[in-house]
Order: structure tokens, then C-alpha cells, then sequence
């Protein structure tokens, strides 16, 4: 086999740049430990990002690949990888499971999935220190991006809760096969010093969700949509929009939804 055929329902764009797919890579701070740490590459493809991660001492390489032509192509040409390659989808895959030590996260990430992936790794982010990924550009902005801005959403705030954010940079369409159709970004995930929220942080994810469910609206027509009137009661924070608050802020009204909604 000499190559993977891209396949468009896997969201399939090979990066075809080895200096971007070394500089991806390098990326990966890792601590300095004495044994290597577990990275997990999430859509290996023909292996351009896996080739340099296989260079490295201080990390163990494991692949996710949902496409079996491209675990044939892996299996051919890094065998001694094979075994550490799970044919499978890594949104079913039970991390803490497979990786109960912790495992970073690094990849090409396919667009159709990037914003599932990072909800994942929310979900395990108690075993998940690192994640470095290429998305799409607009979407590394809006997890980037700061309270108050019109791309700042869902996800920056639940990532920003639990992870710094690093916008490393952007890359051309060029670069691919086939070319997507938008820039793509690399950007980095640290997991942060916040161990736990002060809130519920279960009913925390439902109020983010809910304040950005109508986001030209104020919070109190979002909020009230989802868990009811709360009894008449107003919080000051009402009138403002979903996109003007930062983490302490949704940590209070989550705090107060606890209150005053029948939950």
C-alpha cells in the first residue's frame, strides 16, 4: 500500500509539511520524568505526526485510528508500533481505563469531530494533563479567546475552567491533502492548577451550556428557559450576555441556580 485514500466522511485531510508535522510534535512539553509518559495520537493517518513522536525518549506512543486502511498503512510501514495502534473510535474509548496513569493528547484532529474530542477530554481531564491539537482556525480562536468576545463560547469557558490555553499557530490550507477549505491552528491545552470548581460542577457544565443556548440574549431569558422562573428571584448578574462573563462569574450562578431552581 503507498498511500491512504482521504476519505471525506472521516473528515480526512492529510498533513503533508514534515517541518509543521516536527513542529506539532515538538510541542508536546511533557514533564521532566523519569519514566516515559503515555501519548495518546488520536487519527494517525499514514503517520506524519507519528513518525517524530516515535523519535522521542521521554513519551510513549500509543495511536487511535477509526480507519482500517490507515491502520494497514501504519502496521506496514511502523511496525514496531503496531501494537500500541487501537483500531477504534477514540470518542468510545474509555481512557481512564486503557491509560489509569494519565495520557496526553496529541493530533490532526478530523474538523467534524474537534469539538467532541474536546469534550472528552473534559470528561477526563483528571487523567489528561496535556492535549496539543490542529482544528480548525476558527475554532482554536473561540477556545482561545477571552470573556467578552462574540467568538467565546461553550467551550472556551469549559476548557478555560480547567485548562490554560495556548493559541500556538496557524496553518495554511496548502499544506494538505486534499486542501480543506479554511486555515487550520495548533493550539495546546495545560491542564491547570483547579483541581475542583467551587460549585456543582455537573449543574456548572448545564448552566454554561444553557447561558450560551440563546446567546443574543440575557442570561435571564436563557437561564429561565432551562430551569424555570426561579421563584421570581433575580440574580445581578441577569442582564448581562452569556459571552460577558468569565469562570468566577459562572461558578456563582451556578452556585445560585443550586438555590433557586427546582433541580
Amino acid at each position: 500500500m503507498t498511500e491512504v485514500r482521504a476519505k471525506k466522511s472521516l473528515g480526512q485531510h492529510f498533513l503533508t509539511d514534515l517541518n509543521i508535522a516536527r513542529k506539532i510534535c515538538d510541542s508536546l512539553a511533557v514533564g521532566n520524568t523519569d519514566t516515559p509518559d503515555d501519548v495518546l495520537e488520536v487519527g494517525c493517518g499514514m503517520g506524519v505526526l507519528t513518525q517524530f513522536l516515535l523519535q522521542r525518549s521521554d513519551i510513549t506512543t500509543y495511536g487511535a485510528e477509526i480507519d482500517g486502511e490507515s491502520v494497514e498503512y501504519l502496521h506496514t510501514h511502523y511496525p514496531a508500533f503496531a501494537p500500541r495502534l487501537i483500531e477504534g473510535d477514540f470518542l468510545k474509548m474509555n481512557l481512564a481505563e486503557r491509560f489509569p496513569q494519565g495520557v496526553r493528547i496529541i493530533g490532526n484532529f478530523p474538523y467534524n469531530i474537534s469539538s467532541q474530542i474536546f469534550f472528552k477530554i473534559i470528561e477526563n481531564r483528571d487523567i489528561v494533563p496535556e492535549c496539543v491539537g490542529m482544528i480548525q482556525r476558527e475554532v482554536a480562536i473561540r477556545i482561545a479567546e477571552p470573556p467578552g468576545s462574540r467568538e467565546y463560547g461553550i467551550l472556551s469557558v469549559l476548557l478555560q475552567a480547567w485548562y490554560d490555553i495556548d493559541y500556538l499557530f496557524t496553518v495554511s490550507e496548502k499544506v494538505f491533502n486534499p486542501p480543506p477549505k479554511v486555515k487550520s491552528a495548533v493550539i495546546r491545552l495545560r491542564r491547570n492548577q483547579t483541581a475542583h470548581l467551587a460549585c456543582d460542577e455537573v449543574l456548572f457544565v448545564r448552566v454554561v451550556k444553557a447561558s450560551f443556548g440563546q446567546r443574543r440574549k440575557m442570561l435571564r431569558n436563557s437561564l429561565r428557559s432551562v430551569f424555570g422562573n426561579f421563584g421570581g428571584a433575580e440574580h445581578p448578574l441577569f442582564n448581562a450576555r452569556a459571552e460577558q462573563l468569565g469562570i468566577d462569574d459562572f461558578v456563582q450562578l451556578t452556585n445560585w441556580v443550586s438555590q433557586h431552581a427546582n433541580i
